[in-house]
């Protein structure tokens, strides 16, 4: 099974879904990342850019692709990020797609969203995540991530120069990712879980 995860910085698809495409990818199936920009808005490019290949190896994803686009500029490009996602779609050919979910404070994260979900309109599978500017998320698909919640943290860790920078005063991302892990463990009834919002999720019952 192919699979597709999208963000618009270093550091979203970790937080959002890391440890579900780590477990995707201990059993087998080819994980692939698109980081739409550089996030150069909140660091220097080059080092941003490093930190997101270091996670990618530690989530085991086959390979990440960058948008080139510009951090906090994405709204007027939207139809280039179709065409770039929909190159993607047909190059990869995945079964599952991850992406930012709509109602967010961040102006990249709506644009991209959008963009995904006009690039995937044929996509079978499409699934919203979290990050910390997500607004009114009510999940309702959850994946036990206990058995990877410390790889993910160190795909977090990955991205040093944003641990901190959560705009909080002495609260790290990890402290966020521990916090976000165990409410949507609580929701979907097991320690520590990521939730998702399914834009949609074909089951096939035999």
């Amino acid at each position: 099974m192919n699979i597709l995860a999208s963000g618009s910085h270093p550091d979203d698809i970790e937080i959002g879904c890391s440890g579900t495409l780590i477990k995707d990818s201990q059993q087998g199936h080819d994980v692939f990342l698109l980081v739409i920009t550089r996030g150069e808005k909140g660091g220097e490019a080059e080092a941003r850019q490093e930190e997101q290949i270091k996670a990618a190896e530690i989530m085991g994803a086959k390979d990440v692709f960058w948008g080139g686009f510009t951090d906090t500029e994405l709204l007027d490009r939207a139809n280039e990020i179709i065409h770039l996602i929909e190159s993607y779609i047909e190059k990869i050919q995945p079964n599952f797609i991850f992406v930012n979910f709509f109602d967010d404070t961040h102006q990249d994260h709506r644009t991209v969203n959008r963009s995904v979900l006009s690039a995937a309109r044929y996509v079978r599978n499409v699934m919203f995540y979290e990050v910390p500017t997500t607004n009114n998320f009510t999940p309702n698909i959850f994946v036990d991530i206990g058995s990877v919640f410390e790889l993910k943290l160190k795909a977090l860790e990955a991205h040093s120069s944003q641990v901190m920078k959560t705009n909080i005063p002495d609260l790290s991302i990890i402290d966020i990712a521990r916090s976000s892990a165990h409410f949507r463990g609580v929701q979907g009834r097991v320690p520590l879980a990521e939730g998702f919002v399914s834009e949609r999720l074909f089951i096939n019952i035999d």
